[in-house]
């Protein structure tokens, strides 16, 4: 490990959560080896049908499974088991660049930050699939949309947490949806964050991506949908009150012109459908005013509980006479 002051008298624990990695683990944990020589290195296998297990433990690794499938799952576990001062969390498919995890590390700690995202640059073609870069881009600018721009890679699996950070995180995703979790946890207590651009290289021949691009896709998407609903109660509603409040007055207008013209309501169905979905309208605006209160509550919760967990490399506190 780089000779700094940040550094001195940490524990360091890089987390690898890994699925059929039997080609590229041991090289993984190897260059992690070398980048950080004291940090504690675990490889979290998720049922791998190759011999992922022997090569991490071979190579040097703590070993140990999750059987509930889907890396967010994995993430869970290894949240919870793991006790650190510093988490370097990095997939097992050595993409990822591993001389860069002291500088990561380095400005979590100097700067007292709770997380630090290795923004991906790709310097191969084949590093990354045109489908991934561009449903990235997409996801990216969504989140960015709904919850803050802070960052510009919200997929990256390379991510650096405080104590603070990690055992206060829910963890509450299966899949891959779980770097939108990460990302929008951050977001939504306004933790100090920080991204830095990282090299990002092609997989080795033989490995291959357990990504899929339109189905993991369409998770995060939804994913980022139920977050938003669950954390912008007040806005997802307004919206879909705005909706159904335009498309009541678009069906109801004909029925009270024509009522205020020969005061007849010739098309009875139609004044009530109208008038069904306007109490829908209202319906979804009591509910996202209903829903927001709550989320405050919860969000107050969750800070504070946030707030309990001393920062990394806080003073102790004053001993007792």
């Amino acid at each position: 490990m780089p000779d700094s002051p940040s550094f001195a008298g940490r524990r360091v624990a890089v987390l690898v959560p890994c699925y059929n990695e039997e080609r590229t683990i041991a090289e993984v944990v190897r260059g992690f080896r070398a980048a950080l020589p004291a940090a504690e290195i675990y490889v979290y296998d998720n049922n791998s049908r190759d011999r992922t297990v022997e090569a991490a433990r071979a190579a040097g690794a703590v070993v140990s499974s999750e059987t509930l499938q889907g890396k967010g799952n994995v993430v869970r576990r290894m949240f919870a088991d793991i006790e650190a001062d510093v988490y370097v969390m990095v997939d097992g498919d050595n993409t990822y660049h591993a001389p860069s995890a002291p500088k990561l590390v380095e400005k979590l700690l100097s700067e007292k930050l709770d997380m630090v995202v290795g923004a991906r640059v790709d310097n191969e073609e084949a590093a990354y699939r045109p489908g991934h870069r561009f449903g990235n881009r997409m996801l990216t600018g969504f989140v960015a949309r709904l919850f803050g721009e802070r960052f510009k890679d919200i997929l990256s699996g390379y991510r650096v947490f405080s104590r603070r950070y990690v055992k206060s995180f829910p963890a509450l995703a299966k899949g891959f949806e779980t770097e939108t979790e990460l990302t929008v946890h951050a977001l939504e207590l306004r933790m100090p964050v920080a991204e830095l651009p990282t090299p990002y290289g092609a997989r080795p021949e033989g490995s291959a991506s357990k990504l899929n691009t339109y189905r993991d896709g369409a998770r995060i998407l939804l994913q980022i949908l139920r977050l938003f609903r669950e954390e912008r109660p007040l806005q997802f509603f307004l919206f879909w009150f705005a909706v159904l409040f335009a498309l009541s007055v678009a069906l109801g207008t004909p029925v009270v012109t024509e009522y205020l013209r020969t005061g007849l309501v010739p098309r009875l169905p139609t004044a009530v459908l109208a008038t069904g979905i306007m109490l829908l309208a209202f319906l979804r605006l009591i509910s996202g005013l209903i829903l927001d209160t709550v989320t405050r509550g919860r969000r107050e919760l969750r800070r504070l509980a946030y707030l309990a967990i001393p920062a990394t490399g806080a003073p102790a506190g004053r001993p007792k006479r």
